[in-house]
């Protein structure tokens, strides 16, 4: 089994790491409960592909999908990283809301042409203002991820609980 020595206590932070949004969380959790999402991502991507044949728009109606069912941990992971920083995680908020509306987009096929890449294959490209969009969302989610992987928490208490270091604040 995949996740063999890998229960009890462990299952058990896992799970409250991807469904709380309570508290604070360092950059060591955070990170535990990101690579962990990403596998889950890239397996669910795969099968996807697998089950649809790579038809693309069944995997567009299934990436959105798959984006509704990892948008609640990723928030619960990152609202809990925001609050480490002592913020209440507005910019989360609008990442994971511009992520499913990207999403949306490209499932409904809004500002995608099929282009023929030989051999009868068809495959969706972008309109330009998509293209530009999604350079904007990819700038953003850099901002984001330095946020939430690489800045360090505010030391000792914060409105939003303890130090997850026990760190003492700062006089």
């Amino acid at each position: 089994m995949i996740l063999e020595g890998f229960e009890g206590e462990h299952m058990d932070m896992l799970v409250s790491l991807l469904t709380t949004t309570e508290g604070r969380i360092g950059r060591k959790q955070w990170w535990t409960g990101a690579v962990a999402m990403i596998v889950v991502a890239l397996v669910l991507s795969i099968l996807l592909v697998a089950v649809t044949g790579a038809n693309p728009t069944a995997v567009a109606w299934g990436s959105l999908v798959i984006t509704l069912l990892m948008a609640w941990p990723s928030y619960a992971l990152g609202i809990k990283r925001r609050h480490d920083r002592d913020s209440d995680g507005l910019d989360l908020k609008i990442m994971i809301g511009i992520s499913i509306l990207l999403s949306l987009i490209q499932a409904l096929g809004i500002g995608f042409t099929m282009t023929d890449i030989g051999g009868g294959a068809m495959m969706p490209v972008p309109a330009t203002w998509l293209s530009i969009l999604n350079l904007a969302y990819a700038v953003y989610a850099i901002y984001m991820l330095v946020q939430l992987g690489f800045l360090r928490g505010t030391l000792g208490s914060n409105r939003f609980g303890a130090d997850p270091l026990g760190q003492p604040a700062l006089a």
